[in-house]
């Protein structure tokens, strides 16, 4: 049973999609289970900590801290060149000038660093933590998310992203709740477009328009996955495709294979999920609709 202050994100909703045991072991039954999720453990480990730290220091950045003290901070090789990657593309990428939000010139985008929403959908709440918002004069609002992803760009990358909840969830509710960015009117939801910046590939970035038909059949794709999760009892069912089971904590217990799987060239796990059941709604300042 769904407690009813739960609330739902691209992170939770991403675990029902891939399994919907996992989403009932981690986030209803909240069990902690010790299982290494990859091997080598320790090297995925400080892929996970550039990652956040790499967040960390974009967002110091844009909240106006010296580009000098943050480029200190990056020790780690892979770190100094996403570093160095944003560094260089900074100023056409997210516009930001002096001052940030509703303190910018007129003239100037609102840049929020780490913006929060959340908006009620089919008696819960939807929540999402943008790494950037970015919202132009004329209306135009775009959500950009750093990847640190080490595979090159191609179609099957773009589908994959294309299909995951994130895409779906964040121009969704931004479209509900843009009333916030913009006083007193909202966004219109062809005025908004979701952006992937690659700190690996900073050419490539995968951006996906958004409109009126995309809000409506994502709003019904959300409601149907609120629904399925409300529906199920029991023991809710395993994944098919035991492939997800390699690099999940749960998989001794779920008896789908004791050793941890092993990231090979290409493979990665995206940190952002690993890192998105941790981070509660109640503990930031969140903008609410």
């Amino acid at each position: 049973m769904i407690p009813d202050d739960f609330q739902f994100s691209q992170s939770n909703l991403q675990d029902f999609v891939d399994c919907h045991r996992r989403f009932q072991l981690r986030y209803i039954q909240q069990l902690a289970w010790p299982a290494i999720e990859t091997e080598p453990a320790q090297e995925h480990e400080r892929e996970l900590q550039r990652g956040s730290q790499f967040h960390h220091m974009i967002h110091q950045h844009l909240l106006g801290v010296p580009e000098e003290r943050l480029t200190a901070m990056a020790q780690d090789e892979y770190l100094l060149h996403w570093w160095q990657s944003y560094l260089a593309h900074t100023k056409d990428l997210t516009g930001c000038g002096a001052g940030s939000g509703n303190n910018a010139p007129s003239s100037s985008p609102r840049c929020y660093p780490e913006a929060s929403v959340s908006a009620p959908l089919n008696g819960y709440r939807l929540v999402a933590k943008y790494d950037l918002l970015i919202v132009h004069p004329d209306d135009q609002a775009r959500i950009l998310d750093w990847k640190t992803s080490r595979q090159p760009p191609s179609s099957r990358r773009r589908r994959a992203l294309e299909m995951r909840v994130q895409t779906r969830l964040y121009p969704y509710l931004l479209s509900r709740v843009g009333a916030q960015f913009i006083l007193g009117h909202p966004i219109p939801s062809d005025q908004i477009e979701i952006t992937y910046w690659f700190a690996n590939y900073p050419e490539h970035g995968e951006h996906f328009p958004y409109n009126a038909t995309r809000f409506a059949e994502d709003e019904h794709y959300l409601v149907g996955l609120i629904e399925q999760i409300k529906r199920l009892s029991g023991e809710f069912p395993k994944t098919a495709d035991e492939l997800r089971c390699r690099f999940c904590v749960y998989r001794s217990l779920c008896e789908r294979g004791v050793q941890a799987g092993v990231l090979e060239a290409g493979q990665e796990l995206d940190f952002e999920d690993e890192l998105g059941g941790n981070w509660g709604f109640e503990d930031i300042d969140a903008i609410a609709f």
